[in-house]
């Protein structure tokens, strides 16, 4: 299989891990560089077993190409209007009211709300707010915004903010669990180098329920209600994180991907 790598990637100090990895398991791959004009992708090697990594804007238009295979997963039931009909109340912020970005929504006197993207979760990161903080970013962001597709009519959930303790990332291809790493601690949680077991069950038991896809990765946190799912992404531009196992990952998706 053929890895299209996205090359200029600097939001994620790790990104270049990959390349590394594909030259040690002597993956074949090609490099693209993206910018605001770029509309279409290519490749230089003719063959169609190719597999995307980059950013969103990566994915995106990978999915163009409905000859690549697997290509890319972006969009589909990567939506919370879809898995959310699958999870429930496993879902951290199940109790959601969607809105458009530009809405004014209710607010009761120090209310807290935790509000984020819909269905693109790379317009911005969400985050816990205050009325003021939130009617500041909004306008700050209408008048600047930092990337393209956050306008006025992005759909945005609000929810009842969760105590949360741990967080962690799990990357799941072919409905198996193929790496995991905490990524955020809270508070006074001690540290663990590897995700507790009770964090993998959790996740084996949502796979049972509901796959989003052949390959997607699954962010799972440990709250004051138990384990909850955050949001499930793009595997094709989730980023990494220091204490990944890039090489097993790819090696991992090469091998499932290749079969």
């Amino acid at each position: 299989m053929l890895f299209l790598v996205q090359s200029n990637i600097y939001s994620d100090p790790d990104h270049n891990r990959i390349f590394d990895a594909l030259q040690d398991l002597n993956i074949p791959y090609e490099k693209i560089e993206l910018n605001s004009e770029t509309q279409e992708i290519t490749i230089q090697a003719d063959r169609t077993d190719v597999f995307v990594y980059g950013s969103v804007k990566l994915a995106r238009l990978a999915k163009v190409n409905t000859h690549w295979n697997p290509g890319s997963f972006y969009g589909g039931n990567h939506q919370y209007k879809i898995y959310s009909n699958y999870y429930k109340d496993n879902l951290l912020n199940y109790d959601v009211e969607v809105f458009e970005f530009q809405n004014a929504i209710s607010w009761k006197p120090n209310e807290q709300k935790f509000i984020k993207p819909y269905k693109d979760a790379k317009i911005f990161t969400g985050n816990v707010f205050t009325e003021t903080k939130w009617t500041d970013f909004v306008a700050n962001s209408l008048e600047n915004p930092r990337t393209p597709l956050l306008n006025g009519k992005s759909l945005i959930q609000a929810s009842i903010p969760k105590e949360i303790y741990k967080e962690a990332r799990l990357w799941i291809v072919g409905g198996q669990i193929v790496a995991a790493v905490y990524y955020k601690f809270n508070g006074d949680v001690m540290f663990e180098a590897e995700v507790s077991s009770e964090g993998i069950n959790f996740a084996k038991k949502m796979l049972q329920i509901y796959e989003v896809a052949e390959a997607f990765v699954m962010d799972i946190c440990l709250t004051n209600y138990g384990w909850k799912i955050v949001e499930i992404n793009c595997i094709n531009s989730a980023g990494f994180y220091p204490n990944l196992n890039v090489h097993s990952l790819i090696k991992a998706l090469d091998i499932y991907f290749s079969a």
